[in-house]
């Protein structure tokens, strides 16, 4: 593996110096975490599938013109990105009461909402990740109100997109956390996807069974967590050829 410099190793992904300006490398790690780093584990392969399902899925996205920063996919467990700033607000789309918004309303899990729901949550893992409204984010400049709009307008789509996607393989998206990031383009800037989407920033379910497909079934000790990732891979049709298996990562510069 080629040496390159490490940035950042977040969670579950680590981000090295890219091979021209204007990109990074982001490489899938099989660590799992929940509850904010609480519970820590391994989901064997989790790298390998997440690196192709959110590849697959962000080609589809840029089918329809949703503005993302993969450029391609390098190998088993790496993409190559565009650098963007990234803005510190997770966006959560929730079609279907699950998670937190079930312990914090009374909602049945399971609840079909009358309408896709947005919530925001500051990116401060020593705040545990709070709720935040719209009146925060502006006050304090972590996004501005043009910024907003167009990420509201782009997890919309994005969510009308991708449900009809997993419908169509019997899946049920639940709920799904996106990030955004800013791209500058000589003077010109613009809003684009950034990260990652797959089991484990998407609750999935069967549609027919509710069974979930998706880190729950590590969060909540549900057994047979890789075989669940895999699941939702084959009926996108993209699981690897040679079947899940381990690559050794790259070798950072110190």
């Amino acid at each position: 593996m080629a040496r390159r410099r490490q940035l950042y190793e977040g969670k579950a992904k680590i981000l090295f110096e890219g091979p021209e300006p204007g990109t990074l490398v982001q490489y899938f790690k099989d660590d799992a975490t929940a509850g904010n780093g609480a519970k820590k584990g391994i989901i064997t392969g989790k790298g390998v599938l997440n690196n192709r399902i959110s590849e697959y899925l962000m080609q589809r996205l840029a089918e329809i013109g949703i503005p993302t920063h993969f450029v391609r996919r390098l190998n088993m467990r790496e993409q190559l990105i565009r650098e963007v700033e990234i803005i510190p607000i997770e966006v959560v789309i929730r079609n279907v009461a699950a998670g937190s918004i079930s312990t914090r309303l009374g909602i049945e899990e399971g609840t079909r909402l009358p309408r896709s729901i947005i919530e925001y949550y500051l990116k401060n893992d020593a705040l545990n990740d709070p709720i935040v409204s719209e009146e925060h984010i502006t006050c304090f400049g972590w996004a501005g109100t043009a910024d907003l709009d167009d990420m509201v307008a782009l997890s919309l789509r994005i969510n009308d997109f991708l449900c009809g996607l997993f419908l169509g393989v019997g899946i049920t998206l639940v709920d799904f956390k996106l990030e955004f990031g800013r791209l500058w383009e000589n003077d010109e800037m613009r809003i684009i996807l950034a990260d990652e989407i797959s089991p484990d920033n998407c609750r999935l379910w069967d549609t027919r069974t509710n069974e979930k497909l998706d880190k729950d079934r590590f969060r909540r000790d549900l057994g047979k967590v890789e075989e669940a990732y895999q699941e939702v891979a084959k009926r996108l049709g993209i699981l690897p050829e040679a079947g899940v298996r381990d690559l050794k990562g790259p070798e950072a510069v110190q």
